[in-house]
């Protein structure tokens, strides 16, 4: 989830500036590729509400789960044959009223889960960004956990006055969990899942010139690497966990700003991709596009999925 600012019309003409153009650093010793999406599908709104996807994963059984910023349910994507469309399922007994009743004391506001992710032992994860909790569910007792983490090593990134600039992304892999610390701080942060201990925290930057920090709103693992989704800069980072080095940049600002899939904005240079799931041969990528509706479609609000093609595989 984002919160909106008024700018002055001189900050205004500079960040459009900027943003039409997109420059990059010359000197950046990454590859970088261009994405292209080969298939899109619009996500039909549960029971016709208002659904902000934020967060994606792909299972082991190739089901995509997604989760709103509206709430702590999980969805399956489930695609309708000859359709450019998808419904959203809610998994049954995953994260109930029920099942969260004993945080209910302690909790602020609405559950605002922006990332959902799943370990070995098809325990589903999500971050909730509003009191900055990870809560896990056990698909075999049927019970949630509150994650009881220790965030001192890293607190000095958390912002105390946005409770939107938050946890935005989730992945587990090679024993530790990665959540993201979305802006103002943006930081990556390794726990160790068995002892529930923060072991790293570290940033990671793109090619591209911004006027503001990183923004980070989706993480993915994959084959022993992590993929970072950057709202603002349009690219997705394939990043070594262990040296932090960046080994490849892919650009989606072609994908999204594309006159049939660009929505309507409260401003101008905000981006809209907040999911992000990667495969040996795509990279799925989700709008979370605020209830507003595209351009060319400005009555539909679903969300749209898109599959691009990985170009660095042959």
């Amino acid at each position: 989830m984002r919160t909106f600012f008024v700018a002055g019309p001189a900050l205004i003409v500079a960040l459009l500036t900027a943003c039409a153009t997109t420059p990059r650093l010359k000197s950046a010793p990454w590859p970088h590729y261009a994405l292209e999406a080969t298939r899109t599908r619009q996500l039909n709104l549960p029971e016709g509400e208002r659904f902000d996807a934020s967060g994606l994963f792909l299972a082991p059984d190739g089901d995509l789960l997604t989760v709103s910023d509206r709430g702590a349910s999980v969805y399956r994507i489930e695609f309708i044959p000859n359709t450019d469309a998808a419904d959203l399922v809610k998994l049954p007994d995953c994260f109930t009223p029920e099942q969260l009743a004993p945080f209910a004391a302690e909790k602020t506001g609405r559950y605002d889960c922006e990332g959902v992710t799943e370990d070995g032992l098809g325990r589903i994860y999500v971050c909730e960004e509003e009191n900055r909790w990870i809560l896990r569910w056990d698909p075999g007792s049927r019970r949630v956990e509150r994650l009881n983490i220790d965030w001192s090593p890293v607190q000095k990134y958390f912002s105390s006055t946005d409770r939107n600039a938050s946890f935005e992304g989730i992945a587990i892999g090679g024993g530790s969990l990665y959540v993201a610390n979305e802006r103002e701080q943006g930081r990556i942060i390794a726990v160790d899942l068995k002892r529930l201990k923060v072991v790293d925290d570290f940033e990671v930057r793109s090619s591209v010139v911004s006027f503001w920090g990183p923004h980070y709103s989706d993480l993915c693992w994959f084959r022993g690497e992590l993929y970072v989704l950057m709202r603002e800069d349009h690219v997705i980072l394939r990043v070594n966990p262990r040296s932090h080095r960046v080994l490849a940049e892919y650009d989606f600002r072609e994908v999204e700003f594309a006159p049939e899939n660009i929505y309507r904005r409260r401003l101008p240079f905000v981006g809209v991709m907040e999911g992000l799931a990667v495969d040996a041969s795509t990279f799925w990528l989700v709008t979370d596009n605020n209830g507003l509706g595209r351009e060319r479609y400005p009555n539909d609000t679903r969300p749209t999925l898109f599959r691009c093609p990985r170009p660095d595989r042959p």
